[in-house]
């Protein structure tokens, strides 16, 4: 008797890609702040931080790498991995993603150019849009039809 497998909806492969995307270029964002807290390196200016809770941005760059770079690509490896467990923290982290661009907004002012706000403010609804697809929940609910 062999083991049958669930059939992962094209869906579930966008939300990977997103997820792989988002935790990549936090990542890379988070390695620079933190070791250039002064923001320089990514063009940011630490008078940007005036009225935070944040003298420079070597707290702000450890929550962009472990937050939303590192924990997505582990949410990458549970739903590669088919595990039940990452269903939930896909949702998470497009919810992490949408407040970190809102308090972002709130906190040092929206800036057009580059459009980096809206881009991932707008990733961070597609990640959450996506997680709650009928045919990606139902993949991890047990539900999905067997291939």
């Amino acid at each position: 008797m062999s083991k049958q497998r669930q059939v992962r909806p094209a869906s579930l492969y966008l939300l990977m890609a997103v997820l792989s995307f988002q935790g990549l270029s936090a990542v890379v964002g988070g390695v620079a702040l933190v070791a250039d807290p002064t923001g320089s390196a990514v063009g940011l200016a630490v008078t940007l931080l005036h009225g935070s809770p944040f003298t420079d941005y070597r707290v702000p760059g450890l929550i962009l790498l472990v937050v939303l770079g590192v924990f997505p690509l582990i949410v990458v490896y549970g739903l590669w991995s088919r595990h039940t467990w990452s269903w939930h923290p896909a949702v998470l982290v497009g919810l992490a993603l949408i407040v970190w661009i809102v308090v972002q907004i709130l906190i040092i002012g929206y800036g057009s150019r580059p459009p980096l706000q809206l881009i991932y403010g707008l990733l961070g609804i597609v990640i959450l849009a996506l997680a709650l697809l009928t045919p990606v929940r139902r993949h991890f609910s047990g539900e999905e039809e067997i291939a």
